[in-house]
């Protein structure tokens, strides 16, 4: 089965959509899209009726919120009606900040679940309280913002390929069609979570012809025919749109 993801144009490049239950890499430079292609996707999945849930390591969730507010995605109205969730489980941003977002984010967010003050959550700690995301709210659409957080709390180098691929494969079993947002910017220099994760998706945002271009290319997609070619991006009132190919 597939589902559509919401961006305008990408669908027909993979044959409908993701194949639901299958975790996805969005890798890309600082400005490229992610963030937006990640909110687009769980709003798409909000508007028929699955709970969608981003997950952040780096950002504030309230920053994401206001910014993704700016597009005609209706975020504000799908956090009020519990279809689109957002959970802050990287290092506690100010003191009372959670007390605060209570009500806007979940109305039940416990801060003693998130993870210790002043320490960036392992790989076990993220899943565990994803897990517990997905079994309570019954989530279906899942993006982690960033899977390269996580990466790097695993203090001995030896143990981070192994530490990555547990956590992907662990993901693969919460029955959420997932989407990691990776910060990489090398699409040649592959990481483990690329080879592990179903497929691979790659923004671009670089300077062509003396202009700044955004542009998206279908790195990796397992059992779906997809266009490889670099398309180019650009954001609209509804928040992406993938067009022609880049010349």
């Amino acid at each position: 089965m597939r589902i559509p993801t919401g961006i305008e144009g990408f669908d027909d490049l993979v044959q409908g959509g993701f194949l639901t239950e299958r975790v996805y890499v969005l890798s890309g430079p600082p400005g490229s899209g992610k963030t937006t292609f990640g909110v687009q996707f769980l709003a798409q999945g909000a508007a028929m009726g699955e709970v969608g849930l981003y997950v952040t390591l780096l950002e504030c969730p309230q920053n994401i919120i206001n910014d993704m507010s700016n597009y005609a995605m209706n975020v504000p109205t799908l956090i009020k009606m519990k279809k689109l969730l957002f959970a802050d489980l990287g290092p506690r941003m100010e003191y009372g900040y959670m007390d605060e977002l209570n009500e806007f984010i979940t109305t039940d967010y416990n801060v003693g679940k998130s993870s210790i003050e002043s320490e960036a959550p392992s790989p076990s700690m993220v899943f565990k309280e994803i897990a517990a995301y997905v079994s309570e709210y019954d989530v279906k659409r899942l993006v982690i913002d960033s899977v390269s957080a996580i990466r790097f709390t695993t203090k001995d180098l030896s143990l981070q390929e192994k530490e990555m691929s547990r956590f992907i494969r662990n993901l693969k079993k919460l029955g959420c069609t997932t989407l990691l947002l990776s910060e990489m910017t090398d699409p040649t220099a592959y990481s483990t979570e690329q080879f592990a994760a179903h497929g691979v998706v790659f923004m671009h945002n670089f300077l062509y012809d003396k202009t700044m271009t955004r542009a998206l290319q279908i790195i990796k997609m397992r059992g779906t025919k997809h266009d490889c070619n670099m398309r180019s991006v650009t954001f609209t009132d509804k928040g992406l749109k993938v067009e022609g190919y880049l010349e």
